[in-house]
């Protein structure tokens, strides 16, 4: 990086305000009610809930920090200010870059929390042409952290007068819920049902496209757009899903343009501040249900069809390839292979792959090596890329991306964007996809695609006008 470009972020940096109060306060019996109910008082233009591990949510609010990158530029604003760069088509380059510069500006325990767009993809490992010309990743610095654990609440705020609205909100009585018109299963049905033919004809373009030897596998998605009225309500959505969801993260959030309310099947990666690093991909996928004989035996079953088997092996070895690519020499393990996870409305076989970053390489370096995950996109990753782009219509945006929690001090967190209401604008949709090998038939891909929407639609809620 330039002299020039390096003072533009430390000017960035160094008008940046840090967490300077911090209060403990007693735990809040629902953590994840409370954490929706700070994210709809509107302390801010933007927020963020993240449910880290189980138990564990944070929330953040503020719109006065941010860094966003596109494929060309990269801004930060910060104190009413803006300071712009050119990336030279490597946008995670130049977002790392910035947000390295906090650390060493002295803000070494300072969180930001962000997403980053699947088309990102195209710039790392496939045609920088079809990258197009949104933001690729976007990250706010909060001025206010609430964490809320089973046994204390942390607040932390740039100054008193956020701490004080912090803890008049958290004051306030727990609300009674408030009435909203549940989907019935029939317009259910009908909502995951939209778009199925011309999927299933996708689905066979993608298996010819096996057969002729132009990649191995990839992960074809269909969009669910949803109608304009009612519109949706995002943290009701979420307090709905969440509480009939088991993640392995979940977050609510309206940041740098996007809404989404999700439940997050796996990781990206995991990232620890001393560089241990994980991946945690999901492939192979039967339903759930309330029986728990056929449960029983749709797990028996994933257990046993080479199809699901085949389809997470080839995923389970590309990660492994992707972490040793950033990993020292020998630290690459597969602490678990191919047990079987409950993710809500479906079940999926389910690996984890760890190992410890190299001295020379940071987490956004393991980012920029397993984003996306494998588990939606396909091997190899670039062919899979070029197929997805014939096949599906339009850009994917939020959906198969990433949503972040990270560290100035280097940790850093992110959730595969799946099983999620997305909202942009005046749009509202959801998305699913599944993975298409050549032994793949349509009827069953259709099949996967709506039980995977089950874990969403049944708990989408409105907004009563």
């Amino acid at each position: 990086m330039t002299t020039g470009v390096r003072s533009t972020w430390e000017a960035w940096a160094s008008s940046v305000s840090p967490l300077a109060c911090t209060s403990i306060r007693e735990p809040c019996p629902d953590p994840a009610a409370t954490a929706t109910r700070l994210a709809q008082a509107g302390l801010a233009d933007q927020y963020m809930v993240y449910e880290a591990e189980a138990g564990v949510w944070h929330f953040v609010a503020g719109s006065a920090v941010s860094v966003t990158a596109d494929a060309t530029n990269l801004t930060a604003r910060s104190a009413g200010q803006t300071w712009t760069s050119c990336t030279g088509q490597k946008p995670l380059t130049a977002f790392a870059t910035a947000l390295s510069v906090l650390h060493d500006a002295g803000d070494e325990s300072r969180h930001f929390y962000g997403w980053a767009a699947f088309e990102l993809a195209h710039l790392l490992h496939a045609d920088p042409t079809t990258a197009g010309d949104q933001p690729l990743l976007h990250a706010m610095i909060p001025s206010v952290e609430v964490t809320l654990t089973g046994d204390r609440t942390v607040v932390r705020t740039v100054d008193e007068a956020w701490t004080q609205k912090v803890a008049d909100l958290l004051a306030e009585p727990p609300r009674g819920r408030t009435a909203h018109d549940e989907p019935t299963p029939e317009s259910t049905e009908g909502v995951i049902a939209v778009g199925t033919a011309a999927y299933g004809q996708a689905v066979s373009r993608t298996v010819a496209d096996i057969h002729a030897g132009l990649l191995e596998k990839a992960v074809v998605s269909r969009k669910v757009p949803l109608p304009a009225e009612p519109r949706p309500d995002f943290p009701a959505t979420y307090l709905a899903g969440r509480r009939a969801n088991t993640p392995a993260r979940s977050y609510l959030m309206n940041l740098g343009g996007y809404q989404a309310a999700g439940f997050s099947p796996e990781t990206v990666l995991e990232v620890e501040a001393e560089g241990r690093v994980s991946t945690q991909p999901l492939a192979g996928t039967r339903a759930l249900g309330a029986d728990p004989a056929e449960n029983e035996r749709r797990r028996s079953e994933l257990l046993s069809d080479p199809k699901e088997i085949h389809e997470h092996a080839v995923s389970v070895r590309l990660a492994w390839d992707e972490m040793a690519s950033v990993c020292r020499a020998g630290s690459v393990a597969v602490e678990e292979f191919m047990a079987v996870r409950p993710r809500g409305s479906v079940q999926h076989l389910a690996s984890r792959v760890t190992g410890r970053l190299r001295s020379d390489a940071g987490p956004w370096d393991a980012f920029a090596s397993l984003f996306p995950a494998i588990t939606a996109t396909g091997v190899s990753k670039r062919a899979a890329l070029q197929a997805l782009a014939r096949h599906e219509q339009g850009p994917r945006g939020l959906y198969g991306g990433a949503v972040f929690r990270g560290s100035t001090g280097g940790a850093l967190d992110a959730a595969l964007v799946l099983r999620t209401l997305i909202g942009a604008g005046n749009e509202a949709w959801l998305r699913a996809g599944a993975g298409v090998t050549g032994q793949s038939s349509p009827e069953r891909e259709i099949e996967e695609t709506c039980e995977k929407l089950r874990s969403v639609a049944p708990y989408l809620r409105f907004v009563e006008d």
